[in-house]
């Protein structure tokens, strides 16, 4: 079992650190702010939950839940417009810390790329740097399911893009964070996981967690012993 301090140390000295989105990043669910804003929000947060704790496969969840709510460009559009995601205290500051210390940062997440771009956007995180499911629409802009390729779109997924992030950079050490068990999967191949309760707090990811925070200011403090 890795400890806390080895933990700690991994991620003073990542090569690059790998975020989760929705509940990490950001204060909320994008997929339930969706459904909410589509009108089909209790039927779909229940499915959420199922699938964060990794009792179904996320590639089933994702499935069963966007056949619920079947959502147009339009809606999206106007979702982003009127709720813009909310981001969780202190991320923005770890980022550019991060940032100045030249280390890489990436968005990887099981959410949907035209709301993670707006998040990536508000912390310079360049958009090559964003891992997300794709919706797809029909040329008259309703529903036409979602890109089943992307690795996001599956079970295992996050690790994957990893794996995929140190062929093509060279990593030697990258962090995942995440409050969820797509993110708890991703190590290995990541070389450390660190939980994040800042927002919702899932008992299977904390008690499995070798090192959880629940605020971004941790991280920081971390950061700063170097």
């Amino acid at each position: 079992m890795t400890t806390a301090a080895r933990t700690q140390e991994l991620f003073r000295r990542a090569d690059a650190v790998c975020l989760d989105v929705d509940s990490t990043v950001i204060r909320e669910e994008g997929i339930d702010e969706l459904a909410k804003f589509c009108g089909v929000g209790d039927a779909v947060t229940e499915m959420t939950r199922n699938a964060m704790g990794g009792s179904v496969s996320f590639q089933k969840a994702l499935s069963d839940r966007l056949s619920i709510i079947r959502c147009s460009r339009e809606q999206v559009n106007k979702l982003i417009t009127d709720h813009p995601p909310q981001l969780t205290p202190g991320v923005k500051e770890l980022v550019e810390k991060l940032h100045q210390r030249s280390v890489k940062v990436f968005l990887v997440s099981g959410g949907f790329r035209c709301i993670v771009e707006h998040v990536a956007s508000q912390l310079n995180i360049p958009l090559h740097h964003v891992y997300a499911n794709r919706l797809k629409f029909f040329f008259n802009g309703e529903y036409a399911g979602f890109d089943e390729s992307q690795p996001t779109a599956q079970s295992g997924g996050k690790g994957r893009v990893i794996s995929m992030l140190k062929e093509e950079y060279g990593f030697g050490n990258i962090v995942m964070i995440g409050d969820g068990a797509t993110d708890l999967e991703a190590c290995p191949p990541a070389s450390a996981f660190i939980g994040f309760g800042g927002n919702v707090v899932r008992q299977q990811v904390k008690e499995k967690s070798s090192w959880y925070v629940t605020s971004f200011g941790e991280l920081l403090k971390e950061l700063e012993k170097i």
